[in-house]
């Protein structure tokens, strides 16, 4: 998404010159490769930290952006990519900080006049309190710099348990914290006053106070609601579990499209779950699970009516929002979870808008289909059902011609990643607007 690419070229070229134009010059004046080592160290610190706080401050889920980035997936897509860039510049960082002592070391690079004598500022001041933390600080900072590395690299590895990726992913916190200590006691004194230097203190102030809400289990955006199942449904054609849940008050209510960070299980921890239900104000839910992991896949076994459960939301902006007359629907999978919510609400309460629904799947089950088909009607919803096995796949031409029209639509897209981006492409080629095209991004990590 453009608004992802933007916001990260941005915020690193806003990082970079506010410290260039604080310690712009000293770099006229730099002869020697320690004189560049020691300025290169400080720069690739102060994008590191600035990168980390904004990853941590994102992950306390401030909803009052999502309408800025067009919902918490994409949030959560930038969380990543700056997760990924902070890996890559601490990992810089460490090496341009620690490379040349090595280098020395080994003989193939000699330190020219040693250090020089060490400076000496007036006793209680704060110079000299940061300058006597200074070993302390690069102690903390390695050993947090490791742990951070580790778990990075463990948050992207898809194979690894998403149980085991929540409860990991939140000691970063503690990592992150470790080395907002390191940052300010190593930072250059001088930078404190210049431009870079209250932009740091914004942004590891927001941070840290993100990192403890995380440690806390607590989160900027979204209600808190407790509930209890009422019913459980197994579609075993589609692999694909049907929950119902009753709500206690303290929901606030969901448009469609919009999904929940749900908790069956403390062990497990929250997963998000599009709701598949249109609000009636009568606390009841449904959820639409595929099993994709073992977690889902063991879910419909381990959970039983009456069991509690947590909710935390809504979030999104799937929310079928749009001037254009007409909408086009794409759900592949389970992916067709927004479209049921949606048809449910039409029903009740039309729009006037024409609509059609592609609903494209690799498994079949008659029943299910026979509901969705229901659904459709009560809501005036031209429903297209692709079966991989019988029909194909949907495909720029199948989807042009089956709506001559389509160029007066917005279309609204659910399901794989890749499938969306080509049809995404597939219509831009042929001049359709980008921003009339939704996707929704549903990876969490």
């Amino acid at each position: 998404m453009k608004i992802i690419k933007y916001t990260l070229v941005g915020y690193l070229a806003l990082l970079s010159a506010a410290w260039w134009l604080t310690d712009q010059a000293d770099l006229f004046n730099l002869a020697g490769f320690f004189p560049w080592r020691n300025v290169l160290s400080q720069y690739t610190g102060v994008i590191a930290i600035g990168v980390m706080s904004l990853a941590m401050i994102l992950s306390a889920r401030p909803v009052f952006l999502e309408r800025y980035f067009g919902g918490l997936d994409k949030m959560y897509r930038l969380h990543k990519w700056l997760g990924i860039s902070a890996l890559v510049i601490s990992i810089s960082h460490w090496l341009i900080a620690d490379g040349p002592k090595w280098l020395v070391q080994l003989g193939w690079l000699t330190r020219p006049g040693g250090r020089g004598p060490r400076p000496v500022f007036p006793e209680g001041s704060l110079q000299q309190l940061f300058l006597e933390q200074r070993g302390l600080a690069e102690g903390i900072g390695e050993w947090a710099f490791y742990a951070a590395v580790l778990l990075m690299v463990l948050a992207l590895v898809k194979r690894f348990p998403y149980k085991r990726f929540f409860q990991t992913h939140k000691i970063l916190a503690v990592a992150y914290l470790a080395l907002v200590f390191h940052a300010v006691v190593l930072v250059k004194f001088d930078y404190w006053s210049g431009l870079v230097g209250p932009l740091l203190i914004v942004l590891m102030t927001l941070g840290s106070i993100a990192a403890v809400m995380s440690l806390t289990n607590r989160r900027a955006g979204g209600k808190r609601a407790l509930g209890k199942v009422l019913a459980i449904e197994q579609l075993a054609a589609l692999g694909v579990a049907a929950i119902e849940v009753q709500l206690d008050s303290g929901w606030p209510g969901h448009k469609p499209g919009q999904f929940a960070f749900v908790t069956f299980h403390e062990d497990e921890g929250p997963h998000p779950f599009t709701i598949a239900s249109a609000w009636h104000e009568d606390g009841r839910i449904r959820f639409l699970v595929k099993a994709l992991g073992d977690y889902t896949r063991s879910l419909p076994k381990r959970l039983k009516v009456g069991d509690s459960v947590k909710l935390e939301g809504p979030y999104g902006q799937f929310t079928f929002e749009g001037n254009a007359p007409r909408q086009i629907w794409i759900g592949g999978g389970i992916g067709i979870t927004p479209f049921i919510a949606r048809m449910k609400a039409l029903a009740g309460q039309p729009d006037g808008k024409a609509v059609d629904l592609f609903h494209c799947t690799a498994d079949y089950d008659q029943a299910a289909v026979d509901k969705l088909t229901r659904d459709a009607a009560a809501a005036k919803v031209s429903l297209h059902v692709l079966w991989d096995q019988r029909d194909g796949r949907l495909d720029l031409q199948r989807l042009t011609k089956s709506v001559p029209n389509w160029r007066e639509a917005d279309v609204w897209f659910c399901g794989p990643a890749r499938f969306g981006q080509a049809i995404r492409d597939g219509l831009g080629s042929l001049g359709f607007p980008g921003e009339r095209f939704h996707q929704e991004l549903f990876e969490m990590r």
